[in-house]
């Protein structure tokens, strides 16, 4: 049996990338995280192959046409994707492929073959995932409230009935990562 990928998908702020993290430091061979490529600019603190991959729009859109990506969508006006390659790396290690990925891409992810668990990552509320994003102070105010719109999009298709096998509310993240271990218990 292949092994099966675990999809993360949620509004930014949810907490799911320290959600994954916290999967990867504590189940480092069990676990291996499939990176993804943008075109956004990088964050103060990310680096190139470790968060994502940052590539120019002109060439991710090559790539996309050449069939090279499992899965892409624009969010906030950046392109996002997950290469066939990169989930291929780390299924080929012998681990189970962690993704991060954005609604437009669950959507796309689902008409394929792949043996995948999706987990929706939320936040209690609008207010708090809010709060969230302006701690960060990575963003402008245009691209904050782009952002919460996106989210109360994002929130609706999380609630959607038989899309995702499991929903984590990230309230207190020690009880969220406890949940969400013991909800991919069926992959392990």
């Amino acid at each position: 049996m292949a092994l099966r990928s675990i999809a993360f998908c949620g509004p930014s702020g949810s907490g799911k990338s320290t959600l994954i993290k916290m999967l990867l430091k504590d189940y480092p061979y069990y676990f291996g995280l499939s990176i993804s490529h943008t075109t956004r600019k990088p964050r103060q603190g990310e680096q190139n192959g470790r968060e994502y991959y940052f590539t120019q729009r002109d060439e991710m859109t090559r790539r996309i046409k050449n069939g090279e990506f499992i899965e892409s969508a624009e969010y906030s006006g950046n392109l996002y994707g997950t290469s066939k390659k990169a989930v291929q790396d780390v299924t080929n290690s012998g681990k189970v492929c962690l993704l991060d990925i954005d609604v437009q891409g669950i959507k796309i992810l689902k008409k394929t073959d792949l043996p995948v668990t999706y987990i929706f990552i939320k936040s209690p509320n609008q207010a708090e995932l809010e709060k969230r994003l302006r701690n960060r102070a990575t963003e402008t105010e245009e691209s904050l409230q782009k952002r919460l719109k996106t989210a109360i999009i994002e929130m609706e298709f999380g609630e959607s009935p038989g899309v995702f096998d499991h929903i984590i509310i990230n309230d207190h993240l020690p009880d969220a990562y406890s949940n969400l271990k013991a909800a991919i218990t069926t992959v392990l």
